[in-house]
């Protein structure tokens, strides 16, 4: 419920919208009758903490009450408590109907529903990756009832990504937990996973990626000479001690979703997670972004901090420390970049490919080594050319192709690969295997995976007996 146009109709001393906001969730809507006087609210609500506004909605014309009411607490436990307590009670002797009681929705969401309780007892924390889940209710248990705990981990290690959940049984056990833990939690409100973002945002998001990437099928992100980040982090640059990580922090003046926070940074390629928080201490918008790899990390921190989403308003991306040695994390950074630059000029000149494999050949070397969290297996044996293809693999890069001997290098693994081949001019190619299981394993192992900054889809082809029927392909 939203009060807003009627304020001139409430009499005395107002607070500006930003005040009454301030923290988040400290202003409790009512429905009481209409002739319950201002004077008995402040004597029944001012038992659960430090009341800073009563309001009372009038009518604009006769000066009746409405029957609703809001009261402003100094903080959000108090409004919460507030809540639990009087909602469903009666105000007095005389005034005998059940009063409603309920958080009000901030004044600039745009939502006018009323905010659900669920969506208050669940807090978002940041917490050492050594934490278990019973670390983690040990520390919050002193605040109220538990239901459950939940560490954030990587799908794929099972490693925690020291993030976390904690969800409480009352909304004002939550925001006590919020207002009194250790400010290295960062302790804040979770945002409730079922809000959708608009057509019209999704609209703004895709002139937004067009405009950020241009109309390549590519992210021009790798000529060192321009990047930014190789002179802010140098050693004898005073902003060399910036904490660089795969994670970032994002904030905002306007509130976002995280679907809206997700289409902003899946721009850049290698977004491996984002999570939308809400702070009570402020009605700005945060979020925590983390990408595969740190040179996406560091690409999106300097492409999008200052990006203004929406129209108007800018937003700040800043690293979190993760507990990550800098020199490693730019060392790898440094092999990525080498290698996507190589991949790039291979596919920007596809005649420089037979050059860079003489190049390496000659000299012993060989391209950049593969970086991925995923798990491969060791490399095995090709098959002989002349085996009969069992099955056959497409293959889709993004932004652009990795090289030839990067992908037998990486489809080799799975045994029985016959040959892969890249389509001259476009981001797509092939690979043959003389046996199918080889090929579903490396479905299974590689489909939506990045490596070496290279998002992969890999899906079955025609099968043999198709393509014999078919004209040869001479690419």
């Amino acid at each position: 419920m939203d009060e807003a146009g009627s304020c001139a109709s409430g009499g005395g001393f107002r607070p500006g919208v930003d005040s009454l906001d301030e923290p988040p969730n400290s202003r409790i809507f009512l429905v009481i009758s209409k002739y319950t006087p201002e004077s008995v609210l402040r004597e029944r609500f001012s038992p659960f903490g430090e009341i800073q506004d009563i309001w009372v909605v009038r009518d604009k014309h006769t000066k009746e009450s409405k029957g609703i009411a809001f009261i402003k607490f100094a903080r959000s436990s108090q409004a919460c408590r507030a809540m639990e307590e009087m909602h469903g009670r009666c105000l007095g002797p005389y005034d005998t109907k059940p009063i409603k009681v309920l958080i009000a929705q901030s004044r600039s969401s745009g939502n006018h529903r009323d905010v659900e309780d669920e969506e208050l007892t669940r807090i978002f924390v940041m917490i050492p990756k050594s934490y278990t889940e019973e670390d983690l209710r040990e520390k919050f248990k002193v605040y109220g009832d538990i239901e459950y705990c939940s560490i954030i981990k990587n799908k794929m290690t099972g490693e925690s990504k020291g993030l976390g959940y904690v969800r409480y049984l009352k909304p004002s056990q939550a925001a006590q937990a919020i207002e009194n833990c250790d400010r290295s939690f960062r302790a804040i409100l979770a945002e409730p996973k079922n809000k959708a973002s608009e057509s019209s945002e999704q609209d703004y998001y895709s002139n937004m990626r067009q405009e950020t990437l241009g109309h390549e099928p590519r992210i021009n992100m790798f000529p060192f000479e321009q990047q930014p980040e190789f002179s802010n982090f140098d050693k004898n640059d005073n902003r060399g001690q910036e904490a660089i990580s795969k994670r970032l922090s994002v904030v905002s003046r306007v509130p976002f979703t995280e679907e809206q926070l997700f289409s902003i940074f899946d721009i850049v390629p290698g977004l491996e997670y984002c999570e939308v928080q809400r702070d009570p201490y402020s009605s700005y918008g945060h979020g925590v972004v983390q990408y595969f790899n740190v040179a996406s990390a560091i690409y999106a921190k300097y492409k999008l901090h200052g990006f203004q989403y929406p129209p108007g308003n800018r937003i700040g991306v800043s690293f979190i420390d993760d507990g990550n040695n800098a020199t490693d994390l730019l060392r790898k950074m440094a092999t990525q970049m080498v290698a996507a630059q190589l991949a790039s000029m291979v596919w920007n000149n596809p005649s420089q490919q037979q050059f860079l494999q003489q190049f390496g050949g000659s000299s012993g070397s060989q391209l950049p080594q593969i970086q991925t969290d995923v798990v491969l297996p060791s490399c095995k044996k090709k098959a002989p050319p002349e085996t009969s293809v069992k099955e056959r693999l497409f293959i889709v890069f993004n932004p652009h192709p990795l090289p030839l001997d990067v992908l037998e290098d990486i489809f080799c693994r799975f045994g029985n690969l016959i040959e892969v081949y890249l389509v001259s001019g476009k981001n797509v190619g092939y690979a043959k295997y003389a046996d199918r299981i080889s090929a579903n394993d490396a479905i299974s192992t590689l489909h939506g995976k990045i490596l070496n900054g290279v998002r992969l889809k890999v899906m079955l082809a025609d099968s043999p007996r198709e393509e014999s029927n078919k004209r040869q392909r001479t690419y």
